[in-house]
C-alpha cells in the first residue's frame, strides 16, 4: 500500500472543490439539512436506491490526495450524504467522486471536519476510532449479499473485509485487498481539538483484480453495475454517521446490502473522450 505522509495546511484544490460542490447543490435546490432525530427520518414507501454513473479516467491519476487532475474536476459528484442516525451536534457533510479504468476503481472524497482525528496507520487496526470513510460494495448484482468493504482514515490506516454469505454470517477469516494505493491531505491540525479544522481529503485506488472471482467480467463491461455504498464514521469529537444511500436500521449499521446504491460503469471518459 502506498501512503504518502499527509500534507498539513490547506489543500487548495480540495477545499475549492468542496466549496464548488456546495454552491452547485444550493443552486439546484438541494434539500435542507435533516432535523435532529434519534432514528432514521421517515421515507416514502417507494424508496429507491440512488444511482451514480462512474466515468472512465481519461488519463493517469497520481494517488496523492490532492485531486488536482482534470478527471476529478469533470467527474460527477456523489452526495450530499444522509445523516441516517443523526442525534446532536453539527452535521459535517461529505462529497465523493468515483472513476474507473481497466485496472482500478478510484474513490475520492472531501469531508468537512472541525476536529480531524487520524492516529492509526496500521492495517486492520482500530480505524473506526478515527475519522474514517468506507466504500462497501457487491460486485455481482446477482449475488447482492456477497460484498466487500474497505475503510480508511486520513493517515493511511485501513481495514478490509469480505462477507461471502451476507451481513448475518461471519466475515471471511482470511482476505486482504492487494495493491491498494492511498493519498491523504488535510486542512487543519491533526489530533488537536484545541482549534477548529476545515476538512480532510483522500484519494484511493482499489485494484479490480481483487474481485475477479466475484464479478461477472473483468474489467467491467460498460453499462454493467455494482451495488455500492459510501459511508463516513465521525471520530471521537462530534461523532456521527453519514451515508450516500440511507440504511433502514434503527441503530447504526453500514452492513445493509439491500440498501446499497447502484453505480453504473460508463464508457464516458472524464474529462474528455479518449480514442481507444
Amino acid at each position: 500500500m502506498h501512503s504518502p505522509h499527509p500534507i498539513p495546511g490547506r489543500p487548495r484544490s480540495a477545499v475549492w472543490w468542496l466549496g464548488l460542490v456546495f454552491v452547485a447543490a444550493i443552486a439546484r435546490g438541494a434539500d435542507p439539512p435533516p432535523v435532529p432525530s434519534a432514528a432514521p427520518a421517515p421515507e416514502p414507501a417507494d424508496w429507491v436506491p440512488p444511482i451514480y454513473e462512474i466515468h472512465r479516467a481519461g488519463g493517469k491519476l497520481t494517488i496523492d490526495g490532492k485531486l488536482d487532475e482534470p478527471a476529478w474536476f469533470a467527474a460527477p459528484t456523489c452526495g450530499p450524504f444522509h445523516f441516517t442516525w443523526y442525534r446532536q451536534g453539527k452535521q459535517e457533510q461529505s462529497v465523493a467522486k468515483l472513476l474507473w479504468d481497466d485496472e482500478y476503481l478510484y474513490v475520492a472524497h472531501v469531508c468537512e471536519d472541525a476536529h480531524i482525528a487520524g492516529r492509526h496507520r496500521e492495517h486492520d487496526g482500530p480505524i473506526p476510532e478515527d475519522d474514517c470513510f468506507e466504500v462497501i460494495f457487491a460486485p455481482n448484482p446477482e449475488h447482492p449479499e456477497v460484498y466487500f468493504n474497505v475503510e480508511w482514515n486520513v493517515v493511511g490506516g485501513y481495514i478490509d473485509n469480505f462477507r461471502p454469505e451476507g451481513p448475518n454470517k461471519p466475515r471471511a477469516k482470511v482476505w486482504d485487498v492487494e495493491g491498494l494505493q492511498f493519498g491523504g491531505t488535510f486542512a487543519g491540525t491533526l489530533n488537536d481539538d484545541s482549534d477548529e479544522d476545515t476538512s480532510w481529503t483522500c484519494e484511493v485506488a482499489i485494484p479490480l483484480k481483487n474481485f475477479a472471482n466475484y464479478m461477472p467480467q473483468l474489467p467491467p463491461k460498460a453499462g454493467s453495475h455494482w451495488n455500492l455504498n459510501l459511508n463516513r464514521h465521525g471520530g471521537p469529537t462530534n461523532m456521527q454517521y453519514s451515508q450516500w444511500s440511507r440504511a433502514d436500521t434503527p441503530n447504526p449499521s453500514f452492513h445493509t446490502p439491500h440498501r446499497f446504491g447502484k453505480v453504473i460503469f460508463s464508457d464516458k471518459t472524464s474529462p474528455f473522450p479518449t480514442a481507444r
